[in-house]
């Protein structure tokens, strides 16, 4: 059975963090590695930690050191896991048999590397923003995976490298242009929402931070190569704001079977 680390970056969050870490205690799949890697909390985050390590039925490492920021804290919680499969987790799971299901769709084709599904940011008052890019198409229309969805197995990685943390915003798109680019690594999906994000993080928190986002991604679509940056910059935008403008549309309580509804 391959094992699934979910790497978690931690400062001074100790009002989510409890409600991320039942999330995962929540899950049936059996052979979980939780890594936590802390940029030196001093709001009862730690605390937190070292109590859920004790009484966790998953494997639990943790380590409390300075950082450069999230990429840097997430590029070292990779490097202390171990598993076969990686998710870089810091939300809420919305079904208990999620990693089982995405682990299963993972290794159900051989050919993929990994895979993705849907995702809602919601507040506890509201439901902000859905995010349903679909099954894998060309970066070219603007297409893009939910990053905090993502199943990747390790060799993914060792193959393309960490997230790079001179980005403030957009390391993460930056990496998945990366291994995507050059359409030979294929990603299965699943069509459900599978995470309730926290809505207000560094790229999500106002516009100014999804222009800076845009600009980082802009950036990260030049340095990787792909022609047309200005025109999937439209494209990536049109998806964002199709994004917000469905927000209504579903009951985002029907796939909430963990915790309380948010509409």
């Amino acid at each position: 059975m391959k094992t699934v680390s979910l790497i978690l970056t931690t400062y001074n969050s100790a009002d989510n963090l409890m409600r991320t870490l039942e999330s995962i205690e929540q899950q049936d799949y059996p052979q979980i590695e939780v890594v936590i890697k802390d940029g030196g909390s001093e709001d009862g985050t730690l605390d937190i930690i070292k109590k859920y390590k004790e009484n966790s039925h998953n494997s639990v490492k943790w380590i409390s050191s300075p950082d450069k920021g999230i990429y840097d804290a997430m590029n070292q919680g990779y490097r202390f896991s171990s598993g076969d499969i990686i998710v870089f987790f810091n939300d809420l799971f919305l079904q208990r048999d999620v990693i089982s299901r995405m682990v299963q769709l993972t290794e159900a084709d051989p050919s993929c590397v990994g895979a993705h599904a849907d995702l809602v940011y919601a507040t506890d008052e509201r439901v902000v923003r859905y995010w349903k890019m679909g099954s894998q198409k060309s970066l070219y229309t603007g297409w893009m995976p939910g990053h905090p969805t993502l199943f990747l197995k390790r060799e993914v990685y060792e193959k393309y490298g960490l997230y790079n943390s001179e980005y403030r915003i957009a390391a993460d798109y930056e990496f998945m242009i990366r291994f995507l680019k050059d359409k030979e690594n294929k990603l299965a999906y699943l069509p459900k929402t599978i995470i309730r994000m926290y809505y207000g993080g560094t790229s999500t928190s106002s516009a100014g931070s999804y222009l800076d986002s845009l600009r980082e991604g802009h950036r990260a679509l030049k340095e990787n190569g792909i022609k047309g940056a200005a025109f999937i910059d439209g494209l990536r935008t049109c998806r964002v704001l199709w994004q917000f403008a469905r927000r209504k549309e579903k009951q985002y309580a029907q796939d909430n079977t963990i915790y309380e509804k948010v509409l």
